[in-house]
């Protein structure tokens, strides 16, 4: 019988493997090509240990050998680098009025996607049902690829008990204490993450989009609401219990117009697409304002989306372009305290904001330069998400690829 002592060796032993791997991994998702000498320079880990890792994943198809080249002595070798088709990851993004699902490779390029209709209003078991019928078109597809699912992410407008897996709270979704995970689980017997949305844009673009090895720097979104995904030190900043992030509730007005949360003058009842469409509509149904939105919508008001707006914009809308510089500024002054509070790289605006961004974008910055501190603006970037609209769903896989990148054998 094996007693205490050889137990917590073994553990140790099999802790310490398991952390190498995740460094070995890291490290190829940053740097590929490599070969096992690059590998063990930039990790600081002996050759042996390295050897021995890498024929393990390459074994288990998560790593790749490819065409011979020499290492830095001179010596033939194979290059390495992460196998897209070693496994697959599941991502969804739940809004109000859709939900998204993706099956993503290895190095979360998509494999399939695929994107519905859905009424949040409707019975939460329906709703989740919708979701879960999307899911299993999704692992269908990776069977056929005989690609291993990892698991599956799920991004949430709202907050998220991360312990539990529950949604705590989703204002716009209205609901609240909705044990998303455990009832994915049951139906799908696979690993499941669920996420706030910001949050798993934030990790997707650290990982694969314009943020790779960017170790501070926050992601901003304007989608259902406003939220933001903060990475610190090349970590997700969560807060003491998991809720940091909700910048869409930041006060801007105490007197200001109601938002979802039941609170007034938050940050996203002035800047969130939805806001954007109440106040244009408002004021089309109030007083005949001359703008080729009503054009575009037959003056069916009720009809207005954020793209018709975009649309109109492009074309040299007065009023449509006039409203957007408006959520410039206030998306400008907004980012501005987030630089001045934490001092971030990077900027990455995603969701409506990406595809504004032509609009958006230069006013954004003027508005950060008048109102944030000099010394930490100074060095300060503003990028637009690599996905741009799809951000979310590929984020949502990123979170299960992030778990196994991290902690890569149970």
């Amino acid at each position: 019988m094996m007693d205490k002592v050889t137990r917590r060796k073994t553990g140790d032993q099999m802790l310490v493997r398991r952390l190498n791997t995740a460094i070995i991994l890291d490290c190829l998702r940053l740097n590929a090509p490599l070969s096992r000498a690059d590998i063990s320079s930039r990790t600081g880990l002996n050759r042996s240990t390295v050897s021995s890792i890498v024929n393990e994943l390459v074994q288990g198809g998560l790593v790749r050998e490819t065409e011979f080249q020499k290492d830095r002595l001179g010596r033939p070798g194979l290059s390495l680098e992460l196998s897209p088709d070693g496994a697959c990851a599941i991502g969804v993004q739940m809004g109000v009025d859709f939900i998204s699902v993706m099956l993503a490779d290895f190095v979360a390029k998509p494999i399939w996607s695929k994107r519905i209709v859905a009424d949040s209003n409707v019975e939460q078991s329906l709703f989740i049902k919708s979701m879960g019928d999307l899911i299993q078109e999704a692992l269908k597809q990776a069977r056929r690829k005989h690609s291993k699912p990892l698991g599956i992410g799920v991004g949430v407008p709202g907050l998220v008990d991360l312990q539990h897996g529950k949604i705590a709270l989703a204002p716009n979704l209205q609901w609240h204490d909705v044990p998303l995970r455990d009832m994915l689980v049951k139906r799908f017997d696979v690993p499941v993450f669920v996420e706030n949305d910001a949050n798993a844009s934030a990790l997707g673009e650290y990982y694969f989009g314009i943020a790779r090895q960017v170790n501070d720097f926050i992601f901003l979104t304007a989608d259902v609401g406003v939220g933001a995904g903060i990475i610190l030190g090349g970590k997700l900043f969560r807060g003491n219990r998991g809720y940091a992030g909700e910048v869409g509730h930041m006060s801007f007005d105490p007197n200001g117009e109601l938002c979802g949360c039941g609170r007034r003058g938050c940050w996203e009842s002035i800047v969130s697409p939805r806001s954007v469409i109440r106040k244009i509509q408002s004021t089309l149904c109030q007083n005949y304002t001359p703008s080729l939105i009503r054009d575009l919508v037959q003056n069916q008001i009720d009809k207005i989306t954020f793209e018709t707006i975009l649309q109109a914009a492009d074309a040299n809308d007065r009023f449509a372009l006039e409203t957007l510089q408006d959520v410039g500024r206030w998306l400008g002054i907004g980012i501005a305290n987030l630089v001045n509070a934490f001092n971030p790289e990077l900027v990455v605006l995603g969701g409506a904001l990406a595809r504004a961004s032509t609009i958006v974008t230069p006013i954004i910055e003027s508005t950060v330069e008048q109102n944030a501190l000099r010394q930490p603006h100074e060095s300060l970037k503003i990028g637009i998400s690599a996905y741009g609209s799809e951000g979310c769903v590929v984020g949502a896989a990123a979170i299960v690829l992030d778990e196994i990148l991290r902690y890569p054998f149970p």
